[in-house]
């Protein structure tokens, strides 16, 4: 975990004290210091399970305002993370060096960035996708197409399981349905690879663009999707939003180059009949399409009520397991 010097560089400049570039500061959070001094060795427990020792070599107290300002563009307690930030995260921070014993067990199938990469091609481009949601069929098409696009390349679905905002599907309830649509697909997709991140969203629109970045070219990719609003979030109170909706694409593509990693990015996908499929947003307009919408409220709202969801919108087999978990499904 970062001591106090990284933590502050992290903070203010997005990069850590040997200048290389690091999005967000990665911390451990107490909630009193219990006497704790620099020197002492903390047992890291993880239900039950100890997985590592932290040496702790600093301890301070964060200024919190600055860290949600900087990093969240914000103070506001209407940022779901600047919240948790203040009313959830310890007053205090531990850093030093971690000694591990055994990989955490999170439910789910998870890989190592070594084991994730031993399974891809060497001679294959490596296009990563993020994602925090259940793959319906927009997305999936938005796949199909990144994939196509890159010469001699796979592409590496990598969604992220933690915890994410209020609202959300559940992280064990997505992995199911990521599972369900990697058997139904894989047959006609077999440059598709599946891997899990044990990884909690910050909602921090750019600066967690450039912390995805640099987590996927560790995991082998060469290239990386940033969508529209990725990482972003809305006011809790008003429903505005935090980030414009191009602003991590934008801080992607400027820092591309340093990092290593090409960014790709795309409109939406938009469905306009049988005939035609999906096509972009633009094509639509451009030939006059009639767009065929279904939005995520009235989609929630059929799911609960058991109403049909059309097979253009969702995938079957995503659909029966949301309808399955019912109102579990859903982040409180």
């Amino acid at each position: 975990f970062m001591e106090e010097t990284a933590y502050n560089s992290v903070v203010k400049d997005m990069r850590l004290p040997e200048k290389q570039l690091f999005g967000l500061p990665v911390t451990f959070d107490l909630p009193e210091v219990d006497g704790i001094k620099q020197g002492d060795k903390l047992l890291l427990k993880w239900k039950g399970t100890n997985v590592a020792v932290l040496e702790a070599s600093s301890i301070w107290k964060p200024n919190k305002v600055v860290e949600a300002k900087e990093c969240y563009g914000t103070s506001s307690l209407e940022h779901p993370t600047v919240a948790s930030l203040v009313q959830e995260i310890g007053k205090y921070y531990v850093g030093g060096k971690i000694h591990g014993f055994e990989l955490p067990k999170f439910g789910y199938p998870t890989q190592t960035p070594a084991e994730v990469r031993a399974t891809l091609p060497e001679n294959k481009q490596v296009v990563a996708f993020q994602n925090r949601n259940p793959i319906h069929r927009a997305h999936f098409e938005l796949l199909i197409c990144a994939q196509k696009d890159v010469k001699d390349s796979i592409l590496l679905v990598h969604p992220t399981c933690g915890p994410t905002q209020p609202g959300d599907i559940d992280g064990l309830v997505r992995i199911q349905t990521y599972e369900a649509l990697k058997t139904e697909t894989e047959k006609e997709y077999p440059m598709f690879r599946w891997a899990y991140l044990p990884y909690s969203m910050k909602m921090a629109g750019p600066r967690e663009a450039i912390q995805h970045m640099i987590i996927r070219k560790n995991y082998g990719a060469t290239h990386f999707i940033i969508g529209r609003d990725m990482a972003g979030t809305k006011s809790t109170i008003d429903g505005e939003d935090f980030y414009g909706p191009y602003d991590a694409q934008e801080t992607g593509k400027k820092y591309s180059a340093e990092l290593g990693v090409t960014v790709t990015h795309y409109e939406n996908m938009v469905y306009v009949g049988p005939e035609e499929g999906y096509v972009q947003e633009s094509v639509a307009k451009s030939k006059g399409y009639k767009v065929v919408k279904l939005s995520g409220t009235e989609f929630r709202r059929r799911l609960r009520a058991g109403e049909d969801i059309p097979e253009w919108f969702a995938f079957k087999s995503v659909v029966d397991i949301l309808r399955k978990a019912g109102d579990s499904a859903f982040c409180a």
